[in-house]
């Protein structure tokens, strides 16, 4: 095995990744070696690559970024007994601390001291990537390595979906972004009733409307969704929300689709500071949960289960590059017209 590998990197604190020869990483005792085969673009390497306000407080560079990944473990430290070389692979992209009160709670998700592969710490956008044995997902030999690389993104729908009872629900999604029609696939395999996902983009409506047939895809630019809940015949509206846009006004309209008692799983990340009001939350007893990241590791058990039990989310992969390729990856995700954008490292 060569000493260096090929790598996209944030070599420069301006718009842009670079691609690099870089030393093959040196793993610890406790670590791996993973031959990465394919890497999924993610919206946080799209901030990384625009640098943005977000990417310039938070990323160090030069950084190896990149997270979404699955590739075959090929080195394993000398303290590692339950992983082999050979073996195929995902693998979780936060990495914990060991001393909050959380992470001895067994609460690993929750860890204050999180550092994330490839914002932090040097990324999967690389021939190889060093990653703690514990954060290894070995992947099932009917999982692809395309799918295994979206694991991370698919987890962040699963684990904001299965936060409340689905079963007979009526949900509504706002955001029809890669990770809200996963969530829609989901909730519909959960046992959800009727599944609504709203959006703006008529690209992103119609890809939704691909990937689960069964959902009903609402332009809310030129339809109400009053007139939707009335075709429903859901009187009182929607069981759960999942805010998966970012939007205040994607919020907003959620608060006023819900039942009374309603309940809200937010992973959408709003810009800046938001004015709510607060006083339709209380008076409509509506429950906010926000989401962060993945349970570890019971939302990657959940959803390798669901997948090998008929959850189909491939069609969310609209675009596939060379690693050689990754400027046409980045633009296919900066034109906001795909889903999923994997690049293949083989």
């Amino acid at each position: 095995m060569s000493n260096t590998m090929k790598a996209l990197e944030k070599s420069k604190p301006e718009e842009g990744l670079w691609r690099i020869e870089a030393p093959v990483p040196e793993i610890g005792p406790d670590d791996v070696l993973i031959r990465v085969h394919k890497t999924g673009i993610c919206g946080t390497d799209l901030h990384i690559w625009n640098w943005d306000d977000w990417a310039q407080r938070t990323v160090p560079v030069p950084l190896i970024t990149g997270h979404e990944f699955a590739g075959e473990i090929v080195e394993v430290g000398r303290d590692v007994d339950d992983l082999e070389i050979g073996q195929r692979c995902s693998g979780e992209g936060h990495l914990i601390g060991h001393h909050s009160r959380q992470v001895r709670a067994g609460k690993f998700h929750l860890d204050p001291e999180t550092r994330g592969i490839g914002v932090n710490e040097q990324g999967a956008f690389a021939e190889y990537l060093r990653l703690p044995a514990f954060n290894v997902v070995p992947l099932p030999d009917d999982i692809p390595d395309e799918i295994g690389a979206i694991l991370d993104p698919l987890g962040n729908a699963v684990h904001t979906a299965l936060s409340f009872d689905l079963l007979g629900e009526d949900v509504l999604i706002t955001g029809a972004g890669p990770i809200g029609i996963m969530a829609a696939a989901v909730a519909r395999h959960a046992g959800a009733r009727h599944v609504v996902i709203t959006d703006i983009n008529p690209a992103r409506l119609a890809l939704a409307q691909h990937v689960v047939p069964s959902v009903r895809a609402v332009n809310v630019a030129e339809e109400e969704l009053q007139s939707v809940i009335s075709d429903l015949g859901t009187s009182q509206g929607f069981d759960v929300g999942l805010e998966m846009s970012g939007s205040q006004a994607a919020l907003d309209q959620m608060v006023e689709a819900l039942v009374m008692g309603g309940k809200i799983a937010l992973l959408g990340i709003p810009p800046g500071k938001s004015p709510v009001d607060w006083s339709r939350i209380v008076f409509k007893a509506i429950t906010l949960k926000g989401v962060y990241g993945r349970e570890i590791f019971e939302t990657w058990y959940k959803m390798i289960a669901m997948l090998q039990n008929g959850l189909d989310v491939s069609g969310v992969i609209t675009h596939r590059f060379s690693a050689a390729g990754f400027e046409k990856g980045f633009a296919a995700m900066k034109s906001g017209a795909s889903g999923k954008v994997v690049l293949d490292w083989s």
